[in-house]
């Protein structure tokens, strides 16, 4: 019988063994998330960050050292703590050898953010330069690597350097291809570890962070004071700890933490909260109202302590953990049991509150019944529209309606690295459909300008056909856990028409689906203003100076071409500019920064304030424009 060729071998020289190094270079994703080039939160450049900085958290929880300083200067990151220092004769072995660290011990380390010895292995790995150096007791040893590989072996040394660890690395631009990182994340993200640290001072760039009231200060800050509709309700116990409050905002906002690790998906403690939250709010009242009801317009921020948390993912941003600790009490329990105590006291002690947060309630009620009927002809409206033919252009992700039922994890895993182009006229959502990844890229086409929504109710979202298409097309109606894609990104002309738009659009997710932005799915695409090229070579540019780059490399007086609309660019094109190396400039709430004053001065009735605002940097977006 003759051999098919076409047959792959099997055989002892197809079997590999990979080390620590190349196994976590070969498959990335296992231990820091997805890639990416800084765009989004979640990014894997801030995940090496983070990996890093917990530890100097796992040292201030033992009692050891107050601070920690981060410095970034261009790509390189520097993060110093002033905690015990690694042990020097282990200094190489803890950041190069797999599964190696004190946190096996858990009398040692009894509620850690990681415990399976990997976090700063992966970050030397993935760096083209790391260095680490550790002060102990007079004396300091620093080790070099690249790439994971060791580069030099420094002598210890004596020091007059107080106790602590220095680990300096550069993300290897070779994996993270063309990334930057965007400060507003760092800023979030310290100020989460502060929040959850109550007393631990952070530096980054100079800038000091420090919290003193913990959840209340999170919240203090994420909200509005003016919007909300009773004090924060602040409540503290062993291994615990809760903020909540309502306020006018649709959705519902729910920070949760693990042993100082902000869960950005929630987990096991989330849900505990959520279902033990109502029924708490059930039996004070003493009436059975709709957990929706209950939960819409929330605001909260819990926190626990795991002995030994188990996450679904190395980069820890879902607990998994079913219990408190290793055969004790159930998660669901341990929260049910603080609140039925901790809130019930609190709402008989303060019937002010109690009052507000009943009204809130019942206000909710009252919206849900009336948009019922609304609801119904909506939906018959979006059917009739026939929605997946006439305004979007689905992925197939969405399209084979069995890959969920038959693996139901590389389902989730494809459903990450989803996105829905939302365009404007048919010819920039002709080139995209023709040039997009038809397997994980959508197309959703607008007709004409949507409504300024600001100042409406939800009522709005159903009545106007566009916006309720668009909210069927991502599946958000009932919240963000239908979300069809993981990022939602405004395509429209770099025009002043386009920029309207693009502002129109992101108010009405301001204003009704404000998790949207806050959990970081809406983005804006950036395309190229110019096409500078000659007969050898083309490039691409971003903006005026890119452009003047691009004419002084090519010379001659090469041909510029202005892209004034996304129509103007090839489908063949802009496959360039949707693919691997796609821009995506992030739409962020910065810290402090409160929906409703935010939207009132951009989109609410016009204002000396603002008219100065437009004058001055009229200017500068001309420009940009021209």
């Amino acid at each position: 019988m003759a051999e098919d060729k076409n047959l792959v071998r099997y055989d002892e020289d197809s079997i590999r063994s990979l080390d620590w190094k190349e196994h976590i270079r070969l498959r990335p994703g296992m231990y820091i998330g997805k890639l990416g080039d800084g765009s989004a939160a979640d990014d894997g450049i801030y995940v090496l960050i983070k990996e890093v900085i917990d530890n100097c958290i796992d040292e201030y929880t033992m009692g050891h050292g107050k601070q920690v300083e981060l410095t970034i200067e261009g790509k390189t990151v520097s993060v110093r703590d002033y905690g015990r220092g690694i042990p020097l004769g282990k200094v190489i072995d803890v950041v190069s050898k797999i599964n190696t660290g004190a946190k096996y011990d858990s009398k040692a380390f009894q509620k850690s953010v990681g415990l399976n010895g990997v976090g700063t292995k992966a970050v030397n790995a993935l760096s083209s330069h790391f260095l680490v150096t550790s002060f102990r007791e007079g004396k300091c040893k620093t080790a070099e690597f690249e790439k994971g590989e060791l580069v030099n072996d420094h002598k210890e040394i004596k020091t007059d350097e107080p106790n602590g660890t220095l680990v300096v690395f550069t993300p290897d631009d070779t994996v993270f291809r063309n990334f930057h990182f965007i400060h507003e994340y760092l800023d979030n993200q310290l100020w989460n570890y502060c929040y959850l640290n109550a007393g631990l001072a952070m530096h980054f760039n100079g800038k000091k962070y420090v919290s003193k009231n913990g959840l209340l200060d999170l919240l203090q800050r994420k909200t509005n004071p003016d919007e909300l509709r009773y004090p924060i309700i602040h409540l503290k116990g062993e291994d615990i700890e809760v903020a909540l409050s309502h306020n006018n905002d649709y959705g519902e906002d729910i920070f949760s933490f693990v042993n100082g690790q902000y869960t950005t998906q929630g987990g096991t403690h989330q849900q505990a909260f959520r279902e033990a939250y109502v029924k708490v709010i059930r039996d004070y009242y003493k009436k059975d109202y709709d957990a929706s009801d209950i939960r819409t317009s929330i605001v909260a921020a819990v926190s626990v302590r795991v002995q030994e948390p188990v996450f679904e993912s190395q980069t820890k941003t879902k607990l998994g953990s079913q219990n408190i600790a290793e055969g004790g009490q159930s998660m669901k329990s341990f929260v049910l049991d603080f609140l039925a105590k901790e809130l019930d006291n609190f709402l008989h002690r303060n019937a002010a509150t109690a009052d507000a947060l009943k009204k809130r309630i019942e206000q909710n009620e009252r919206e849900r019944k009336e948009l019922a009927g609304i609801k119904k002809l909506a939906n018959e409206r979006a059917k009739k529209a026939n929605l997946h033919n006439k305004k979007l252009r689905d992925c197939r992700v969405h399209l084979n309606d069995e890959l969920p039922a038959k693996n139901k994890e590389a389902f989730i895993a494809i459903q990450k690295d989803t996105t829905i182009f939302i365009t404007e006229g048919d010819s920039a959502s002709g080139s995209i459909t023709k040039s997009r990844n038809v397997d994980t890229q959508a197309v959703f086409s607008l007709r004409g300008k949507p409504l300024n929504s600001f100042g409406e109710t939800k009522k709005v979202v159903y009545q106007n056909e566009e916006f309720n298409l668009l909210q069927h097309a991502l599946n958000i109606e009932d919240g963000l856990e239908g979300l069809r894609y993981n990022n939602i990104v405004i395509a429209t002309d770099a025009d002043v028409d386009g920029m309207h738009i693009r502002l129109l659009l992101m108010t009405f997710f301001l204003q009704f689906f404000p998790d949207l932005v806050k959990k970081g799915h809406v983005y804006i695409l950036e395309t190229p203003l110019f096409r500078v090229r000659n007969k050898q070579e083309t490039i691409y540019c971003y903006d005026e100076t890119e452009k003047q780059a691009a004419s002084k490399k090519l010379g001659n007086k090469p041909e510029i071409t202005r892209f004034k609309g996304l129509g103007e660019i090839s489908p063949e094109e802009f496959g360039r500019f949707i693919g691997r190396d796609i821009r995506l400039q992030p739409v962020i709430l910065e810290q402090g920064d409160h929906i409703q004053d935010f939207l009132e001065y951009y989109m609410g009735k016009n204002t000396m304030e603002r008219q100065e605002f437009i004058i001055n940097n009229l200017r500068v977006e001309l420009d940009l424009i021209d």
